[in-house]
């Protein structure tokens, strides 16, 4: 059985309570419909807890990944105050988002892998 480090277990907590954050307690009504389609992919934590790394993807398209993104940074503060009310840890992060391509490069990847093996059965 693996055991996680100290470091881990805080960044899936900071994850999964920023992830409810997001989905039930932000009610910016010009990012509502986008903020529903946010997954939050990863979190790194810097090892003196002051800065988070905050991954995010979204299933709104690219056209919206910029005014997701300025939502996000916007309700930084926000979401770090819950935050801190939710996590025991000695200081509470500042947040950091960053939008996380490896979800869309993985996808075109996998058509282009599609794409080769349909045109290797044609030849």
């Amino acid at each position: 059985m693996k055991s996680f480090s100290r470091s881990e277990r805080v960044n899936e907590q900071i994850r999964r309570e920023l992830a409810d954050l997001i989905r039930n307690e932000l009610k910016d009504p010009r990012l509502a419909q986008h903020l529903k389609l946010v997954t939050l992919t990863d979190v790194e934590v810097t090892p003196d807890y002051a800065h988070a790394k905050v991954f995010y993807t979204s299933l709104s398209g690219p056209e919206h990944r910029l005014a997701i993104d300025r939502g996000l940074k916007a309700a930084a503060g926000f979401l770090r105050r819950e935050l801190g009310k939710r996590v025991r840890i000695h200081h509470t992060p500042e947040l950091h988002f960053h939008y996380d391509e490896s979800v869309e490069r993985g996808t075109h990847l996998a058509h282009l892998i599609d794409d080769a093996v349909k045109s290797d059965r044609h030849e």
